[in-house]
């Protein structure tokens, strides 16, 4: 049986110089979805703005970050997991309309028909495959990109690992822990720690009581982690909702994975796919690029 050093030798060995691309697909489908008009359809008058604005995504990434592979993970709508479960108010108010599930259903197939892997498992958001898929990957001693519109994503943020975080106008920000002490005042893997205090009124986390960013921050560098904060007496009251919302703010790297070796883009397929879906502007492009080889 080979020694713990001998594996961490091959594990080294395989790494690609290339880096892996893991994408958050539902924080990029919403975003298309609620971007562009609701004119832009499929065959059989479905929907394709989410489609095609997250396919724009996937393919200007893949351009610009010339990856290994690509993973996207995808959050399962109708199977709650144990954030739901702990907290009721956990993304309360959250709604999906029908025309935007159905192409959250229908995303996973462009992904598999470009050649590339979908993580979705019930029990799971897509957050938590991205925390796998770092995990992973970074044992490998390879390099990460995340993209995603989810702060929480931060916490991920490493030297082998950087967050791409679309901002205005298009614009892609590159977050890597540096970026993360500037926005925050702590360090990426304090990040959980950082929301159970300030919370997340988009995820409705309350928080702590009173305590906002700064403070947040300030008690992360004195104390160090909220466990320390809660063991110096501060928050009593509080203390196991506050473990609550750090358990829910944390990302879970256990969540299952594909196999993520490397991949060829299968343009060609791509292109067919998006002419069965009437996305006659994306098939051209991705025609362009199988012309391309690229």
């Amino acid at each position: 049986m080979p020694s713990s050093s001998q594996s961490d030798a091959t594990l080294r060995k395989s790494a690609s110089p290339q880096p892996l691309l893991v994408i958050d697909g539902d924080s990029f489908a919403y975003r298309a979805y609620h971007a562009l008009p609701k004119t832009i359809r499929r065959s059989g008058d479905r929907g394709g703005g989410a489609v095609l604005g997250f396919a724009n995504y996937l393919l200007r990434f893949h351009e610009t970050e010339a990856p290994r592979a690509v993973l996207v993970g995808w959050d399962t709508l109708d199977a709650p997991t144990y954030r739901h479960r702990a907290l009721a108010e956990y993304q309360a108010g959250r709604e999906v309309d029908a025309e935007l599930r159905e192409q959250l259903d229908a995303l996973p197939e462009f992904v598999a028909t470009c050649g590339f892997a979908n993580a979705k498992a019930p029990g799971y958001e897509a957050d938590d495959f991205l925390a796998a898929a770092v995990r992973r990957e970074e044992r490998r001693e390879g390099t990460v990109l995340v993209a995603t519109g989810d702060r929480d994503a931060f916490q991920l943020a490493s030297d082998l690992t950087t967050i791409l975080q679309p901002v205005k106008a298009g614009e892609v920000a590159r977050i890597g822990p540096a970026e993360v002490r500037a926005r925050y005042g702590v360090d990426p893997a304090q990040v959980p720690d950082f929301i159970a205090l300030r919370g997340d009124a988009s995820d409705r986390i309350p928080g702590a009581r009173g305590v906002g960013p700064r403070t947040a921050a300030d008690l992360l560098r004195r104390y160090g982690t909220l466990e320390a904060v809660l063991a110096a007496g501060r928050f009593a009251a509080q203390a196991e909702e506050l473990k609550l919302y750090k358990s829910i703010a944390t990302m879970n790297a256990a969540a299952p994975l594909p196999r993520l070796a490397n991949q060829a883009p299968r343009w060609a397929e791509a292109a067919a796919l998006a002419r069965r879906w009437a996305l006659n502007a994306l098939a051209k492009r991705l025609e362009e690029r199988a012309r391309l080889g690229k």
